[in-house]
């Protein structure tokens, strides 16, 4: 017992400390399935309207298990078309429950975005985001080393560790840019790149009262979409760099997708599918084996992370099962526009 717990200190330890990867912040590895988590500025970027459904398991073998779920629904406004620009807005909402002490965190974000057609195939947009969170903490949950009577754990023995509120809340703003560029012919592009600022308040942050606050994280990211007009074969690159406090995380990989069938360009009752699959590296931290399914308007992604950071001796290697599942419309097969891709 005792020996299993100090092998778990300090695989946490090291994996924090060598790695230096981890950021209060929730994360998905699909980052393409979450792009109101990415940047408020995605809001009514890349369709007409849309809703994503995301979910991630991680940790089973190391601790209690480390659960997120997220719910995000964006949209163009308005009914008239500019030919400067148009209005967006998204409602992005995430719970993640993490560990022993269950600490719990429900957050809701409102966007709104503005893009400006730089030309027929390219989008400039900014947005900003005001959201409002709720944090809590079950104290009961944690072993300490204090209630270690020498033989096994004792919770009647008291831990020597101070206690604080159980529950907190606080107002998160953030802004963002995202450029859209898509281009059909021989060679088809799509390509998105964003910056993005979370928490610029930098909100207070403690249990304790203290004047610790949330760190302001910055995002900038990079995905593209190159096919050909005669081929079923896409490649789908991507890089997102993340940047909160003294921590930050490299992610880069790739998918490649193969067009199943194409969609019923007249009567609309044969639905346009593909097929994705790769793979993606966040540094030192975890490999991920990824694939996304596509019929019609709708998507559904699956992947996995393996942990290869210090963690590892702890986690035996196990990361963090995340599923998703995307609507848009119009139809991404049958509609293009030039700053979208599928």
């Amino acid at each position: 017992m005792k020996k299993q717990i100090i092998i778990t200190v300090i695989a946490f330890i090291a994996n924090c400390l060598l790695a230096n990867c981890f950021s209060q912040d929730i994360h998905f590895s699909q980052y393409w399935m979450t792009p109101l988590l990415l940047n408020p500025a995605q809001a009514g970027s890349e369709h007409d309207m849309r809703g994503i459904i995301n979910y991630k398991n991680q940790w089973n073998s190391v601790a209690e298990p480390y659960s997120t779920a997220n719910l995000s629904w964006d949209m163009k406004l308005g009914a008239k078309k500019s030919k400067k620009g148009f209005s967006a807005a998204g409602v992005n909402i995430f719970h993640d429950k993490a560990g022993d002490a269950q600490m719990k965190t429900l957050q809701g974000n409102l966007a709104y975005a503005y893009h400006v057609y730089l030309n027929q195939q390219s989008t400039l947009g900014a947005a900003l985001y005001g959201g409002f969170a709720q944090r809590s903490i079950n104290y009961a949950g944690l072993q300490w080393m204090n209630q270690y009577d020498g033989a096994s754990y004792n919770s009647a023995l008291p831990s020597g560790e101070p206690t604080g509120s159980t529950s907190m809340s606080y107002l998160d703003l953030g802004s963002g840019v995202h450029y859209e560029y898509g281009k059909e012919g021989n060679t088809n592009l799509d390509l998105s790149a964003g910056f993005s600022l979370f928490h610029i308040n930098q909100p207070k942050y403690s249990f304790y009262g203290t004047n610790e606050k949330l760190y302001m994280k910055e995002t900038g990211y990079v995905h593209a979409v190159i096919g050909s007009k005669n081929s079923k074969l896409a490649f789908w690159p991507g890089l997102v760099y993340t940047q909160q406090g003294k921590n930050s995380e490299l992610l880069l990989g790739s998918l490649f997708r193969y067009t199943l069938k194409e969609d019923s360009k007249f009567t609309g009752y044969v639905k346009g599918s593909s097929f994705s699959l790769g793979a993606y590296y966040r540094n030192k931290d975890a490999l991920i084996a990824a694939m996304l399914f596509q019929f019609g308007q709708y998507s559904l992604g699956l992947s996995y992370d393996v942990n290869v950071s210090g963690l590892k001796t702890a986690s035996n290697g196990k990361g963090g099962f995340e599923i998703s599942l995307r609507f848009v419309n119009p139809n991404p097969f049958l509609f293009k526009s030039a700053a979208r891709f599928n």
